[in-house]
């Protein structure tokens, strides 16, 4: 007698319905808080937006950038040089230079007062060189009030005759200070706190990369510190 097995062929198979799949929720977009614009980097495109126009013949657009800078330049060579006459004759000649070199002046990511200044800074090499004059900075030229015209700074409302004395005693034993500073030393702090430059600007106007000039900026501000009286610190 032969067995036979039968041989079940599986469970039959069974056809699912196809599920659809499901989407994520719409959501609504948030709109963008629009971005501030800076008013340094508004400022810094209109002045070299004159520079074109400068550059294409324009001199009313380049009697605007001396209207911009001409305080600038002059208060840098007046605090170099402590002489009123002598910055205003430099400062002019800053100016004509540039007009005469206008064309050879590209953007740099920086703002074009960077570049008067340079301009400045070696007229005033060369009048130190030429005359072997020694830098220094002129007390007198110390407004009443006890606040440098040259460097920009407001004055201060004074409660009367006494603050005025005390504000003035501090403008001139500050501007002590910064005169026994080294030459480097005192350039740095004029352009970074008294011009307000950039450390990039600042680099570029003494011909020094970025690192160097925030090394001499510490240093400096220590040695300014060292120099102050006890109750000026």
């Amino acid at each position: 007698m032969s067995l036979q097995f039968a041989v079940s062929a599986g469970p039959a198979l069974v056809a699912r319905p196809a599920v659809a799949p499901v989407s994520a929720p719409v959501l609504p977009a948030v709109p963008m808080a629009p971005a501030v614009p800076d008013p340094a980097e508004i400022a810094t495109a209109e002045a070299w937006e004159l520079v074109h126009l400068a550059q294409e013949g324009d001199t009313g657009a380049f009697g605007k950038l001396y209207d911009r800078y001409v305080d600038v330049v002059y208060r840098y060579i007046l605090f170099r040089l402590g002489d009123r006459e002598l910055a205003e004759d430099l400062t002019s000649e800053t100016f004509l230079r540039a007009l005469r070199r206008i064309t050879s002046v590209s953007y740099q990511g920086r703002d074009v007062g960077a570049w008067f200044v340079t301009i400045a800074r070696n007229l005033v090499l060369d009048h130190v060189k030429s005359s072997r004059y020694r830098l220094e900075i002129v007390t007198d030229e110390v407004s009443d009030t006890g606040t440098a015209r040259f460097t920009g700074m407001q004055a201060q409302p004074a409660s009367g005759p006494e603050q005025q004395v005390l504000s003035r005693a501090m403008n001139d034993e500050l501007f002590r200070c910064i005169s026994d500073l080294g030459d480097d030393q005192r350039e740095c702090i004029v352009l970074r706190f008294l011009q307000g430059m950039s450390v990039a600007e600042t680099a570029e106007i003494m011909n020094r990369n970025e690192g160097a000039i925030k090394a001499l900026q510490h240093r400096a501000v220590r040695r300014l510190a060292q120099l102050l009286p006890t109750g000026l610190r």
